[in-house]
């Protein structure tokens, strides 16, 4: 019985939730290929102009994490979802559109303010239906949604651009949010007592096991509370620092990519993809050994010391050796993103059902942040210095603290025993 429960979990909810948080991705990241091909020229968009508006999504990103993922804890992840699928895709679109500059600054900050739910409600989500033990798989699989969508964006905006430009890439790229936002209503409960497709004996087994974890938690009483915990201010700061280094490269390697002798935007879209292929390998290997295990730090730390040991090293080769220094580039890129399924995975452990998911809008928050800072200065010091060297040596440090922050936040592997006992189906429905 267990058996068919987990398989019809896995099956029903995660393409649901990958598709969705990839068309999320999708029009955020594709920005990137708009400011390397004829999008500054056609608006006259400056490079410090076009570092500003690389950076302004993750500004309104931040403001509203907080609220979305207490929205979506109290009421309903799935409503919150579907209109922002309608409104961020009806953004994405617009930019295709725009004829100035001034609604091209509106509309990447209000394309922020929509997209910043989305990560804390579908976090908040999986972990009302995946157990301890699922958990950093489940995540994975959700984020994946990130660099798989990069790595099929990249290829396709390139050719997009290449054939009916910038502007129909975004409209073509944009619609299918607006779309999809029907399908994920039809096919999402936000628990599993809601779901028609799990009999009385399911969901009480899943509820059991659930509540059962939560047993083994120590209570916290509000937000404020929760804030204050020294883990949740050190991982803050942690995925604040994590976040300048993959931000700082989603948005920039186009531009780098292109800047090489010989280089097309084609040609780029396909380069660009590589990191990407890495990147998907290292997240389902990490989070399968971290759930094998129960141990999230040793999943993590190791990971971001080795991005940042590349994004140096690729900085110290420079610029005369194209070929090795992307490799370095692809190795950085896979390792900065191998680690988000345990990550995610460490403050549902740590922390009681009515705080965690309003402990991981704060976190993720404080990521756009460091994603806007990212996104930014990168851009910054590629123009005013001409080159990357000075942007890979910010993103090399930026990781390299990002590494040293997670062994000082996460003390233990969080491999505690579940505490058992006989919950009630209604216990659960009132936690």
């Amino acid at each position: 019985m267990e058996n068919t429960m987990a398989a019809s979990r896995w099956y029903r909810l995660i393409p649901v939730a990958f598709i969705t948080y990839s068309l999320a991705y999708l029009d955020r990241a594709n920005f990137g290929f708009g400011a390397a091909s004829g999008m500054a020229a056609d608006l006259k968009i400056t490079p410090a102009m076009s570092s500003l508006l690389g950076s302004l999504f993750f500004l309104g990103y931040f403001f509203f994490q907080i609220p979305g993922a207490h929205y979506a804890a109290t009421n309903s992840a799935k409503k919150l979802i579907f209109w922002s699928l309608i409104a961020w895709g009806g953004l994405a679109t617009a930019t295709g559109m725009v004829s100035n500059v001034q609604v091209l600054i509106v509309i990447r900050f209000v394309l922020g303010i929509v997209e910043s739910a989305v990560m804390p409600s579908m976090l908040i989500l999986l972990s009302n239906w995946f157990t301890k033990a699922e958990r950093s798989r489940a995540n994975t699989f959700l984020i994946l949604g990130n660099p798989a969508t990069i790595l099929w964006m990249s290829i396709l905006s390139g050719y997009l651009i290449n054939s009916v430009g910038w502007r129909w890439m975004f409209i073509l790229e944009g619609l299918p949010a607006v779309v999809w936002a029907f399908f994920w209503w039809r096919l999402v409960d936000d628990k599993p007592q809601n779901a028609k497709w799990l009999s009385e004996s399911e969901k009480q087994g899943l509820a059991a096991q659930l509540l059962a974890e939560q047993q083994g938690i120590k209570p916290v009483k509000n937000y404020a509370q929760a804030f204050k915990s020294r883990t949740v201010i050190l991982l803050s700061l942690q995925y604040a620092f994590w976040s300048i280094g993959v931000y700082g490269f989603v948005m920039w390697l186009p531009s780098i990519i292109k800047a090489a002798p010989d280089m097309n935007i084609v040609k780029t879209g396909w380069l660009a993809s590589v990191p990407y292929v890495l990147a998907i390998i290292g997240m389902l290997c990490a989070s399968y050994f971290s759930d094998k295990t129960l141990n999230r730090k040793a999943f993590v730390w190791p990971f971001l010391l080795i991005g940042a040991l590349a994004f140096y090293a690729s900085y110290a080769i420079g610029p005369n050796n194209f070929w090795l220094s992307f490799g370095l580039l692809i190795l950085a890129g896979g390792a900065m993103y191998a680690p988000y399924g345990p990550f995610f995975a460490i403050i549902p452990e740590l922390l009681p059902r009515n705080v965690a998911g309003g402990a991981m809008a704060l976190i993720n928050s404080m990521g756009a942040l460091g994603s806007f800072a990212g996104a930014y200065l990168v851009g910054y010091l590629n123009s005013s210095t001409g080159g990357f060297g000075a942007s890979y040596l910010f993103m090399s440090g930026s990781l390299l603290l990002s590494a040293i922050l997670t062994l000082i936040a996460v003390k233990s592997s969080g491999n505690q025993p579940v505490v058992q006992g006989q919950p009630t189906f209604n216990r659960i429905q009132q936690a």
